[in-house]
């Protein structure tokens, strides 16, 4: 399972969102809107994908 990696997408602006939510994106790697990172699949990013969710879009 963690050989396999995922494409995250931020879609949605941060601007008023929660300050751990900004965080969490900045963990991810996004810093600008349609910024992508690809990550491995791990538990760990599954949970700070999953707390932002409505901010990103996940691929693969």
């Amino acid at each position: 399972m963690s050989d396999k990696k995922i494409k995250v997408t931020l879609v949605k602006s941060i601007i008023g969102t929660k300050q751990d939510h900004r965080a969490t994106v900045r963990g991810l790697g996004l810093r600008k809107l349609n910024s992508s990172a690809e990550l491995l699949d791990t538990p760990a990013i599954r949970g700070m994908i999953h707390k932002v969710q409505y901010l990103v879009k996940v691929e693969g």
